[in-house]
């Protein structure tokens, strides 16, 4: 696995419109998403008993008894009801850079990149870019700089063989000790595997893992399918950096 300071700022994309193009997407899409009550239940997580607030309604029934029967004068602190408490999770964004990031590519990485930092603004978050070797470019926990994490991704020496087993087993280190209800990958590619093991081994040994499959080019859409199935996830088709976004959204919607 290559080190960050072995990446080489002469690898860096050299059309400065796109690089500016792909800066814009990654501040536009990192806005923090704002969360309604019924989005935050849906996504579910640990239910809690907690001091009654409006907006509540699922009373905790055995626990306000033994409230009011402590207390002579109740008031609405005594009522106790019950929430889901959404839990933190901890996501790893794994990019294939193995073809062109010029171009399209460069605009969907972008929106990958500013998608994850508005979507999982209160989740932890890592970031693999991968060929045939890979490089973690944000650790789990690290906090995120969508522009930098941007301008270190250019960096990365993109082409050559594209080896998604190892990236996989580089995105499962990334998540030691997490809870496996808590940990997800989530795998940007073409999914057109020339090199190592097959992933699929990899992608049954992770909580979930998620698959975005980059169409805009060469494909192997059934491998990507097959990834998202033995990874208990889903798998949605990206065109274009604008599919990003939705398909992001979509897959983070739930829990499960």
């Amino acid at each position: 696995m290559i080190a960050l300071a072995d990446l080489d700022a002469s690898t860096t994309d050299g059309d400065a419109l796109a690089r500016r193009r792909a800066r814009e997407i990654a501040r536009r899409l990192a806005v923090a998403r704002p969360r309604k009550d019924d989005r935050a239940r849906a996504a579910g997580g640990e239910l809690t008993s907690v001091r009654w607030r409006a907006g509540s309604d699922d009373i905790d029934l055995d626990r306000t008894l033994d409230a009011l029967a402590e207390t002579p004068f109740p008031d609405d602190d005594d009522v106790v009801v019950r929430e889901h408490r959404r839990m933190r999770r901890s996501v790893v964004l794994v990019v294939d850079v193995s073809g062109s990031m010029r171009g399209e590519r460069i605009r969907t990485a972008a929106a990958a990149v500013g998608a994850l930092a508005g979507e999982l603004a209160r989740d932890r978050v890592a970031v693999v870019a991968f060929w045939s070797d890979a490089a973690v470019l944000l650790r789990l926990g690290e906090p995120v700089d969508p522009t930098a994490l941007l301008d270190l991704l250019l960096r990365v020496p993109t082409g050559g063989l594209t080896n998604v087993a190892f990236a996989l087993e580089v995105a499962r280190r990334q998540l030691a000790g997490v809870s496996p209800r808590d940990a997800r990958v989530l795998l940007l590619s073409d999914c057109v595997h020339n090199a190592g093991p097959d992933p699929r081994t990899v992608a049954a040994g992770l909580p979930r893992l998620d698959v975005l499959v980059d169409v805009s080019g060469e494909v192997d859409t059934d491998l990507g399918r097959d990834l998202a199935a033995m990874g208990r996830g889903r798998v949605r088709l990206i065109r274009t950096h604008r599919d990003v976004p939705p398909a992001m959204s979509d897959l983070f919607a739930d829990r499960r």
